[in-house]
């Protein structure tokens, strides 16, 4: 038990036995499913984000460089926010107030990223340069109030329970909640790509533009009952905690699990959001699919990945298991990468079955790679938002700065994509790489930090019953 975990544990008096005791006790499903919802508007504008925004800057002219600038600009100001939320969060608490204000934000600009060039309009030009730094100013606002909701949603986690299960619960039940959110977001999608033209850019842009709305309309119906059925969390000071006493930064940096959590959380986030980013362009330019694939295919994915963090929520776990469990997950990715490098075009109806293997992939490390930063912060709750914020950091700027060299790297050499002869099929293109090499790569050295982790649980080993009984 670390020193700081000492402080807490033996400040707690006999009067607050009681409290101690509710803590360490299995949370209710109802606990657990109002968790869940609170992400559900950070989710469904993320999956508009990661999968259409590229996609949208380049059907409105864009260049891939000046698309993947954009999306750089949007990361690097969600990187910095979630520091310092982080700090703040740590300074003041108030978790959802935090949530609060930032969904606000999230639902007032985020239809705006695909509102058009307003400069433009304003100043009636057309400029290229004006046009990408009016994007870039957007999505580095509207990701302001992304990274607020985000840290403070995630860190509520361990001031809401001791129970390393219920911890992984809650984390499970979110990830299922953020599949809702993609399915959603295909849904409506689907409804729209089929329903309305997109031959021009005005009517681009309107496609877009009604895809954010009702996405926003329905992210913040879940918002409202995230705030209507969540308590704030009390943990820290119910057991004797100070919210102004933060534990310092560099004790998260004298800890080895610090940065082996941190970099596979990188390489997880990573491994989702490339290749959310590049799936829309694979099913369309490398295989020819149908243009409704691109809400089918990633919907195929998202039912898998529900289904599986569902079943995540009826297991007890240790450290072992988490360890087990992303081990098998990062494995499954690194098929799927392979898979996806050498598919031909002519076998593109492979892509559904290869598409089943990514959602099962995808829940068992996400939900397992998120939950071994809960056993990292452990009781040490008076830095757990930083642990989150610092997090998240490497994760949005890993991101934003892959995507960026991917989409430079395409835009400046054509040839670069090797052709087959015979068939024509581009077997090593940016999006090939995009969506198969570097999930591939990512989940590879994750599995291997994970198997040199020492995940401790043994603060609860009493208490890895399962939940949902």
């Amino acid at each position: 038990m670390s020193p700081s975990t000492t402080v807490i544990v033996t400040s707690i008096t006999a009067d607050d036995e009681d409290d101690y005791n509710s803590y360490i006790k299995p949370l209710g499903r109802r606990s657990v499913i109002y968790y869940g919802m609170g992400h559900m508007l950070n989710d469904i504008a993320a999956a508009c984000w990661f999968t259409y925004l590229l996609v949208f800057l380049s059907d409105i002219g864009l260049s891939p460089r000046a698309a993947a600038s954009i999306m750089l600009s949007g990361q690097i100001a969600d990187g910095f926010a979630t520091i310092f939320a982080g700090e703040l969060i740590d300074r003041f608490g108030h978790f959802k107030i935090w949530h609060a204000a930032g969904s606000v934000f999230v639902a007032v600009l985020f239809s705006s990223v695909f509102g058009g060039c307003l400069p433009c309009k304003i100043f009636g030009t057309s400029s290229v340069l004006v046009e990408t730094i009016s994007y870039c100013v957007i999505v580095a606002v509207f990701n302001l109030g992304w990274a607020a909701t985000q840290v403070s949603h995630m860190s509520m986690v361990n001031c809401m329970t001791l129970n390393s299960t219920s911890r992984v619960v809650l984390t499970s039940c979110r990830n299922a909640f953020t599949m809702v959110a993609n399915l959603g977001l295909y849904a409506i999608a689907f409804v729209v790509f089929s329903a309305t033209n997109g031959n021009t850019q005005v009517e681009i842009e309107t496609q877009y533009r009604w895809i954010a709305y009702i996405s926003i309309f329905i992210g913040a119906g879940f918002v409202g009952m995230f705030q209507f059925g969540t308590k704030e969390p009390r943990l820290k000071i119910d057991l004797g905690g100070n919210n102004d006493a933060r534990i310092s930064w560099t004790y998260w940096f004298k800890k080895v699990l610090y940065y082996q959590v941190a970099i596979v959380y990188m390489l997880t986030r990573l491994v989702q959001n490339v290749s959310q980013a590049y799936l829309a362009f694979y099913v369309i330019d490398e295989l020819g699919m149908a243009n409704s694939a691109k809400a089918l295919v990633p919907a195929i994915i998202y039912i898998c990945s529900f289904i599986v963090s569902i079943i995540l929520q009826e297991m007890a776990w240790t450290g072992k298991r988490l360890k087990a469990y992303y081990s098998i997950g990062g494995i499954l990715w690194i098929i799927c990468g392979a898979a996806v490098i050498i598919l031909p075009r002519s076998m593109g109806v492979f892509m559904y079955v290869i598409a089943v293997v990514m959602g099962i992939a995808t829940a068992l490390i996400m939900v397992t790679g998120i939950s071994m930063q809960n056993v990292l912060i452990g009781e040490d709750l008076n830095g757990c938002a930083f642990v989150t914020g610092s997090l998240c950091f490497l994760d949005k700027m890993s991101c934003g700065i892959v995507v960026y060299i991917l989409q430079s790297y395409q835009s400046s050499s054509s040839s670069s994509e090797l052709l087959d002869k015979d068939t024509g099929n581009p077997y090593l293109s940016i999006t090939r790489i995009g969506l198969g090499l570097v999930p591939a790569l990512c989940s590879l050295v994750g599995v291997a930090i994970t198997y040199t982790m020492k995940l401790d649980t043994s603060y609860s080993k009493a208490l890895v019953e399962p939940l949902l009984v």
